[in-house]
């Protein structure tokens, strides 16, 4: 069993700039930034500020902890891999980042939202 993050349309509209086209539920990561988003979170594309789903292949500004029953590290690398291959992503350490995922959620609380501004992932605050 792994915690991990998964879209959400939970306390969507507290950025004016929110947005959620992913399914509810599905894993996912965060995508390199585009050259649009590369210095404002909220430019053009979108990807700085979201969480890109690894079903849909569409994305989020809102992922929620989730602890996955019946997965286990080895399932959740080899979804990621899979996924960032059919996105046409060519990362070289696909087990590195699964495991960077992984811990950057390991301490928080089941349910806790984040959201992803550049380099920054954090819980969002003072949402109802």
């Amino acid at each position: 069993m792994v915690k991990a993050l998964v879209a959400t349309s939970a306390t969507q509209g507290f950025r004016d700039s929110d947005y959620h086209w992913c399914v509810e539920g599905e894993l996912v990561w965060i995508a390199p930034t585009c050259v649009k988003d590369r210095d404002d979170p909220d430019g053009g594309c979108g990807c700085g500020r979201g969480f890109a789903g690894l079903s849909s292949h569409r994305a989020t500004t809102t992922a929620m902890v989730s602890t996955l029953h019946g997965i286990s590290r080895d399932d959740y690398v080899m979804v990621l891999r899979s996924s960032v291959e059919e996105q046409g992503y060519d990362l070289a350490d696909v087990t590195g980042l699964a495991d960077s995922l992984l811990d950057l959620v390991a301490d928080l609380p089941e349910g806790a939202v984040l959201e992803h501004r550049l380099d920054y992932v954090q819980v969002r605050q003072g949402v109802p």
